[in-house]
């Protein structure tokens, strides 16, 4: 049974990446979880970073990127999205308040930097969605990677 699951890329003013240490597991995420049933990618979102950052994100998030991941040893696969959750302003960090059940810390990451907090995978999702960001359109992914275009 594959996951589905849904986070947001926000950036400070140095257009950082603000990164997310979970209590449950070893390493950094971007904020976000899985999708319950019937939920959207959208909803399930917006639900998330509500609970976790305490934060209610902005109405427009924009889809950056559209992710598969293929079913492995450790993970079911499934689709992950990526939105848009534009810079944080001093004011709006300082109001950033984590469930201590499930989130350790947070903190703001360079992007050159992402590969020492996360899995390969996963910090070659958020690169990509920067690139989207910058480009202004999503991007459709595999495993991290733009699929190769192959002739029939």
């Amino acid at each position: 049974m594959s996951v589905t699951a849904a986070g947001a890329v926000f950036l400070d003013e140095a257009d950082r990446v603000l990164l997310v240490e979970p209590t449950y597991k070893p390493g950094w995420e971007i904020p976000g979880g899985v999708v319950e049933g019937g939920e959207s990618p959208l909803a399930g979102c917006r639900r998330e970073l509500i609970e976790e950052l305490g934060l209610v994100p902005p109405d427009g998030l924009t889809l950056l990127v559209a992710d598969w991941v293929s079913p492995g040893e450790r993970s079911p696969g499934g689709m992950r999205w990526l939105f848009d959750g534009g810079v944080l302003s001093p004011d709006r960090i300082e109001a950033v308040r984590l469930p201590p059940d499930e989130l350790r810390s947070f903190r703001f990451v360079a992007a050159a930097e992402l590969q020492d907090y996360m899995p390969p995978l996963r910090a070659r999702r958020v690169e990509q969605a920067l690139v989207a960001r910058k480009a202004g359109c999503a991007v459709y992914l595999e495993d991290g990677e733009l699929p190769s275009v192959t002739s029939s």
